[in-house]
């Protein structure tokens, strides 16, 4: 009996390893098919990911002199920039037909963009027409926060209007949100005696801020598509990009186009004379 039982095991094995290999191949062909259809959903997604990826791995090889080519379709091209991008050679990016230029300034109600003032002075310098802008911390005073950009950004006839960027998710009521917007947007058009210029990203903008704010100008940020998804009426500026190059910079930079000719971008000018009232009033 024992040579009959010493031959059965190396069978029953074969047959153990065989259910267990099929359920490998079983469990590799669903997760290739799940990553298929995941990639297949979210394919801007991930080719934006890796592209991010890839340019955090040559950073430290980049000149300053990349080039991404400017969006075709359109005459008035943009940038805009914070500390976040360094030092900035503003006279090689106006040799490349940047015409504006927005300046990060202010964020919430103490931080001060350390580059703006070198920014805006260069800026200017170099021909290019510059605005400044204020990233808006929803759960902080709007008040406030207009009293800190109007105090910084030392904006001046013949500049580009002021820009609240509102895009933080990180707040607790939408109205409460909404009523410190509406504050800010108030009392820095009263200071500049121009209407400040509202910068939301598409999906942001379609849940918390459309209908709201319709009288102020819109400069939406929708990357990845051919075209905004808002009607081409409601926005001024589109942020069509955020990991350019230009030649003066030294890493990615956001791209933005103007709707309209150079005449448009003349007359979005803070004019000549405007009102001298303090935002804090």
């Amino acid at each position: 009996m024992q040579p009959s039982v010493s031959r059965s095991r190396p069978a029953a094995t074969r047959r153990h390893k065989s259910r267990w290999g099929l359920a490998l191949r079983s469990l590799a062909v669903l997760l290739l098919l799940g990553a298929l259809g995941f990639y297949l959903l979210y394919q801007r997604q991930v080719h934006r990911y890796a592209r991010r990826a890839y340019a955090t791995l040559i950073s430290h090889r980049l000149t300053g002199q990349e080039r991404t080519p400017l969006l075709t379709g359109y005459t008035v091209h943009g940038i805009d920039v914070s500390a976040y991008q360094g030092h900035i050679n503003w006279t090689r990016v106006a040799e490349n037909n940047v015409r504006f230029a927005f300046l990060k300034a202010t964020e919430g109600v103490t931080l001060r963009d350390a580059r703006f003032q070198r920014n805006l002075r260069e800026a200017r310098r170099a021909g290019i027409y510059c605005g400044a802008y204020h990233y808006f911390q929803p759960n902080y005073d709007g008040r406030q926060q207009a009293d800190l950009f109007v105090k910084t950004a030392d904006l001046r006839p013949g500049d580009l209007p002021p820009v609240l960027d509102v895009e933080a998710q990180e707040f607790h009521d939408v109205a409460q949100m909404r009523r410190g917007i509406a504050t800010w947007l108030r009392l820095v058009e009263r200071h500049y005696g121009v209407r400040p210029i509202l910068y939301s990203n598409y999906s942001f903008y379609r849940r918390y801020l459309a209908g709201h704010f319709d009288q102020y100008p819109l400069w939406l940020a929708h990357y990845e598509v051919e075209k905004p998804a808002l009607d081409r009426e409601k926005w001024i500026i589109w942020q069509h990009s955020d990991e350019s190059y230009i030649p003066g910079i030294k890493g990615t930079v956001d791209f933005n186009v103007l709707k309209g000719n150079f005449q448009n971008l003349l007359a979005l000018r803070i004019p000549a004379t405007r009102p001298r009232s303090a935002a804090s009033h």
